[in-house]
């Protein structure tokens, strides 16, 4: 970056700048013994993962790269997956329900894969998440919790929780009620009998030998809590993986405001310090509900990519990140035109503006060639009157309004057409319902039927759009004319495409070519 450029970055009101300056401030002469700044998110595989969990590493690595800008210390970004949890509840959207009920309490590690394609619950869910993370070119490390505890990386930090036990219960119990107080522990042993990561209350027996001991069905066990044969309670685990790897940035959800403030206490009491992070809104469905992993209530990254970019979810992510947002497939073709919107301003702006500009954090400043002639909305609206489509009769459509339309040519636009289909025949297609014009609109039909029909059929958009507007504008003998234009389009959505909304209708018209536009009004008319 030049110096014009890290300059405007220092100054920068873009939220992954501003967050990348708190890592300056930290270390403003660099992490000590020149160590790598190190970023970490983390992911519970309980349920399968959806968008919120990608949004953490992608948001993480949008302040990485901010911080790169700024610094040319060294960084690394760990994922890290909590799979010594113990399962609390069958998630609603995975397969031998039964089966999972069975190992209730253990941890998902530890728990047969309903899917039946790996080791465990866990290493499927994982191999889930890592596959898109790996498809989208994230640069991370994948961490398991299991293989943490289990070959001594936390060995010395789990010592440190057994030597500070009574100091993290003096941080946690007055946080809980009475009965949760009678038996929480910051250490859960894994039951040598069920498997069950137990919550039992536990007593310190050597602290630097990792000795436990507690009941376990009536029975006084004596244990190590090293090698996987025990895990911390979640806000002990999470203050004591800080301090053992030395995390100096962490994001996570409003949600976990609570948490983040205990376990800053716990890492202090580790003598660790807590990392920088902020606390991002929670996606929502389209109830308004937190979208959760075991519910299977919001997207999954699969499906977003059925019907719209990996950019356009990048997008979404970006933007507002400490503003809740409704997450559903309405919000697909939207998030596809605005990140267009943005790209296409980003050449001509100015440093400031760029740095600015949610896909200057998208593309790490690097954006690819290419322009989009038309706008996904109207791509939607395209496949959608023409019912069945295929990408090559939508590129015979493109062929009348866009010079030289080919695959080769738009390769960017060749994508969206895919998307374009999938989405109108799957979400579009099943709620058009066209209705019958009134007496205003039919007289209105009929006089663009008629402009049409006086056009050469190579007409561009913007001479079909005037004589659109000058129509709505227009008193008919004997019934009238529209209160507003808005009237007037909504007319035209609603008898020629079958929707409340819809394109301009000029760049529609011009695409959809004037004899379609024109068989398209006389359908409406015999209606």
């Amino acid at each position: 970056m030049t110096e014009d450029l890290r300059a405007a970055a220092l100054e920068s009101k873009a939220w992954p700048y501003e967050e990348a300056r708190k890592l300056l401030k930290r270390y403003p002469d660099g992490k000590p013994g020149g160590a790598p700044i190190l970023f970490e998110t983390g992911y519970g595989p309980s349920g399968l993962p959806h968008i919120g969990t990608f949004n953490e590493v992608l948001r993480t690595t949008m302040v990485r790269n901010a911080f790169h800008a700024l610094s040319d210390q060294p960084t690394r970004l760990i994922a890290f997956s909590d799979d010594m949890d113990g399962l609390r509840k069958v998630p609603d959207n995975v397969p031998n329900k039964a089966m999972l009920a069975e190992h209730l309490g253990k941890p998902l590690s530890r728990i047969p894969d309903p899917f039946g394609t790996h080791e465990s619950f866990a290493a499927h869910n994982n191999a889930r998440l890592r596959a898109f993370l790996d498809a989208y070119g994230f640069d991370y490390e994948f961490a398991s919790s299991t293989d943490y505890y289990a070959d001594g990386r936390f060995d010395d930090a789990l010592k440190a929780v057994l030597r500070h036990y009574q100091a993290i219960l003096d941080v946690m119990l007055p946080t809980l009620g009475a009965d949760r107080r009678a038996t929480y522990s910051p250490v859960l042993p894994v039951s040598p009998k069920s498997g069950i990561v137990l919550q039992v209350p536990v007593e310190v027996v050597d602290a630097d030998a990792g000795l436990i001991a507690f009941e376990d069905d009536g029975e006084r066990i004596t244990q190590t809590i090293l090698g996987g044969h025990a895990k911390l309670q979640w806000k002990v685990d999470w203050a004591m993986r800080w301090v053992a790897l030395g995390v100096d940035y962490e994001m996570a959800g409003k949600d976990l405001i609570d948490s983040v403030t205990q376990s800053s206490k716990i890492c202090r009491v580790l003598g660790g310090r807590p990392p920088e992070g902020f606390n991002y809104e929670m996606f929502l469905d389209e109830k308004g509900e937190k979208i959760s992993k075991s519910k299977g209530n919001g997207l999954s990254i699969e499906q977003w990519l059925t019907y719209g970019s990996p950019e356009s979810l990048a997008f979404f992510a970006y933007r507002e990140p400490k503003k809740a947002k409704s997450l559903h497939m309405g919000v697909i073709p939207r998030a596809v035109d605005e990140y267009w919107q943005f790209r296409t301003n980003y050449p001509t702006q100015g440093v400031k503006e760029r740095l600015g500009n949610p896909v200057h954090h998208i593309h790490d400043g690097k954006l690819p060639e290419g322009t989009l002639p038309v706008t996904f909305g109207l791509l939607l609206n395209l496949v959608s009157v023409m019912g069945e489509a295929t990408a090559e009769q939508v590129w015979g459509y493109l062929a009348n309004y866009v010079p030289d339309a080919t695959p080769a040519a738009y390769p960017e636009l060749d994508r969206l057409i895919g998307y374009a289909i999938a989405y109108g025949r799957d979400f579009v297609a099943p709620t058009l319902v066209k209705r019958a014009p009134d007496a205003v609109e039919r007289a209105a039909l009929e006089r663009l039927d008629a402009e049409l029909a006086a056009l050469p059929a190579d007409a561009d958009a913007e001479t079909i759009q005037n004589i659109v507007y000058e129509i709505g504008k227009t008193q008919f003998d004997g019934v009238g004319g529209f209160e507003t234009l808005r009237d007037w389009f909504k007319a035209l959505y609603e008898t020629l495409l079958g929707s409340s909304q819809g394109p301009r209708m000029g760049s529609f018209i011009a695409l959809y070519g004037i004899a379609n536009s024109r068989r398209l009004i006389a359908e409406a008319l015999a209606r």
